[in-house]
């Protein structure tokens, strides 16, 4: 519920579309009917009322969006259990406010299933299992923000390992951004990241450096190699030593390696 209608939706990280399992979706279509149905629109600043819901930052071409494509997917095929319109506040006339919109039984072939809508419209959809619910919600372009609620952390590491975002809470909501990781999006949710050490190193214009760092070793100009080389098989040999030494799990053959290396670098 937060994850969908805090800023009225108009959160870049927000739960757009919720997918549940057969065991979970009769159970939330009741809990999340009530619970919409119970939202209060109103002003933040107004300290004489209780509000859960406040306005959008702009009216106009926004409401005929959210209106137009939540009729559009009820001709698809959803239904709409809850809002669905824009509210007129006796209060506040002036203000923009959109009803808090509940739409149940949306499939990913519906348009709202693939556009980000950016307004307070919780969409829910059936998942036949755990793979069909992870490929329902890689199905999008957009990968930003991704929530995973399971009673098991085993089975939602899995999950969240194979969801197509940039940053996944488990068991939560945007907790990534509390905790300062680094955070950033994938496909059409953008690229590049920001936040923590990781991000600020995009911000940054990395500089390679090699030296000796032992006094004794130096870098010395190789002799002169003559192409085709004179003897493919201690060529081979030597290029096979070298990536064996530095990459072989066994240390055993790794100092192998070595010492084959030594062999073929004449």
């Amino acid at each position: 519920m937060r994850g969908t209608f805090q800023s009225s939706g108009q959160n870049c990280i927000g739960i757009e579309r919720v997918i549940a399992e057969p065991r979970s979706y009769a159970k939330l279509v009741d809990i999340l009917e009530d619970r919409v149905k119970a939202l209060r629109l109103g002003s933040g600043i107004d300290q004489l009322e209780e509000i859960d819901v406040g306005a959008l930052i702009s009216a106009g071409p926004k409401f005929d969006y959210l209106e137009e494509t939540i009729a559009q997917a009820v001709k698809e095929g959803a239904r709409l259990l809850v809002g669905g319109k824009r509210y007129a506040h006796p209060n506040y006339p002036q203000g923009h406010y959109f009803s808090p919109t509940l739409l149940v039984d949306v499939t990913p072939e519906m348009t709202i299933a693939k556009e980000e809508v950016f307004g307070p419209v919780l969409t829910l959809m059936k998942a036949e299992n755990t793979d069909d619910a992870i490929a329902i919600a890689n199905s999008t372009d957009y990968g930003l923000g991704a929530s995973v609620f399971t009673g098991s952390f085993a089975a939602g590491n899995r999950i969240t390992n194979q969801l197509k975002a940039g940053n996944v809470a488990i068991n939560d909501f945007a907790t990534f951004y509390v905790c300062q990781l680094p955070f950033g999006g994938v496909k059409s949710s953008g690229y590049g990241k920001f936040g923590g050490e990781e991000g600020l190193q995009g911000l940054c214009v990395a500089k390679s450096v090699c030296y000796d760092k032992l006094s004794f070793i130096q870098t010395r100009i190789p002799a002169p190699l003559d192409y085709p080389i004179k003897n493919g098989k201690k060529a081979w040999k030597f290029v096979s030593s070298l990536n064996r030494s530095g990459y072989d799990n066994s240390l055993w053959q790794r100092v192998k390696s070595i010492l084959t290396l030594a062999k073929n670098a004449a």
